[in-house]
């Protein structure tokens, strides 16, 4: 689809033409796969607290945003890493939130939300810490009436000696929950602490294991995210998985082949990228809804640049491009984050991801995005 030029912008690397918006509708039925949006916290720049220190949410704008998300046809995934989840949000916060969001979400006809559960309130413990404190997030969570993903905890890394402690923990929680919940498998490039998960370092041995405990609790468990960054892992995971148990991408490199899919199967989806695509990947599930691949593609292909450029390495940071998108779109009035975590990008990310979010269609307001890059070019000494 063509887009005419609007206006330029100096960056960095040059003059640069910045285009109309693209064209997205909100969906006019339901995806034909469930994709989950797993939403950023929007920081209190007004808060007296240390930033370094302690989390300062804005409220309003991050209860806001999961509204736009949700009109847009996602479900979300709260208190998630996106949410900067054990980097800066702790547990007493995450449950604040989970309750104001379920809360939201009882009023909205169709939302859909599911709330992290893990360990993060506890460090240097043993077997029987981590299942307590599984056990204590997850109380909390279905009290509140919420879906829970079960994280990834650093603590059961930290403690686990062989597979068989993996399966020890995850039979006892599982065998416990009230419904069935996402198993979430984060890689160590996304959270170093998590490396040797399942305990193994090697990813297709890790997967073994993972698999028998899913298997083994095939009841309990709805689907598993795997954020592994390796499109081939995940299809041959996904290939195994127990009769109607569901493969969540988490793969923010190539989810558009595995959203589509192929005559072997599909991948649903609980992407942090979603945060920041949400108009367009909209758009392009509405598309595969109706079995338009061409426009499926279309759609969201310029968006998996973007991607790749939010995830590149060091992957952990990828938050800080997520936000800075929202704010160039208006959802926030400013480019401050909990702990700071707005400086993790330098500069010369910032432009390209500006380039690329244009390629996509994705700055709502060319002029408004326009004057906020001015804004960050100018106190990063860029003229």
């Amino acid at each position: 689809m063509k887009r005419d030029t609007v206006l330029t912008i100096k960056l960095p690397t040059g003059e640069y033409a910045v285009r109309e918006p693209g064209r997205f509708e909100k969906p006019k039925g339901p995806f034909t796969r469930k994709a989950l949006a797993a939403a950023h916290v929007v920081a209190d720049p007004l808060s007296t607290r240390e930033p370094w220190l302690e989390a300062a949410i804005d409220w309003d704008a991050t209860i806001a945003y999961r509204r736009h998300l949700w009109s847009w046809g996602f479900g979300v995934a709260e208190a998630m890493d996106t949410a900067q989840r054990g980097m800066g949000l702790d547990w007493a916060s995450s449950l604040l939130l989970i309750e104001k969001s379920v809360n939201e979400a009882k009023g909205i006809p169709g939302a859909e939300i599911w709330s992290g559960a893990g360990t993060d309130h506890v460090s240097n413990t043993n077997l029987s810490g981590v299942i307590a404190a599984y056990e204590e997030q997850c109380t909390a969570i279905e009290k509140l009436g919420g879906r829970i993903i079960l994280m990834a905890s650093r603590a059961l890394a930290a403690c686990a000696k062989s597979p068989d402690d993996y399966a020890k923990v995850y039979d006892r929680i599982l065998s416990q929950v009230k419904e069935p919940v996402i198993i979430h498998w984060l890689g160590e490039m996304f959270d170093p602490a998590l490396e040797g998960y399942w305990g193994k370092k090697e990813h297709r041995a890790a997967m073994e294991v993972c698999l028998s405990i899913l298997k083994k609790n095939s009841s309990k468990v709805d689907g598993i995210k795997i954020s592994l960054l390796d499109k081939d892992k995940e299809i041959a995971m996904r290939r195994r998985l127990p009769k109607g148990m569901r493969m969540y991408t988490g793969d923010d490199f190539n989810f558009a082949e595995l959203i589509e899919g192929n005559a072997q199967g599909y991948s649903d989806a609980l992407l942090g990228i979603f945060d920041a695509i949400a108009p367009a990947a909209s758009q392009a599930l509405s598309f595969l809804a109706e079995n338009e691949k061409a426009g499926y593609h279309e759609v969201l292909a310029p968006t998996v640049p973007l991607s790749r450029h939010i995830f590149c390495a060091p992957t952990r940071f990828y938050k800080t491009g997520v936000v800075f998108m929202a704010w160039l779109n208006g959802h926030q009035d400013h480019f401050v984050m909990v702990g700071g975590q707005q400086s993790a990008r330098h500069v010369h990310h910032f432009s390209e991801l500006f380039r690329l979010a244009d390629a996509a269609g994705l700055l709502a307001d060319p002029p408004l995005a326009c004057a906020r890059m001015k804004q960050l070019l100018t106190i990063n000494g860029c003229s």
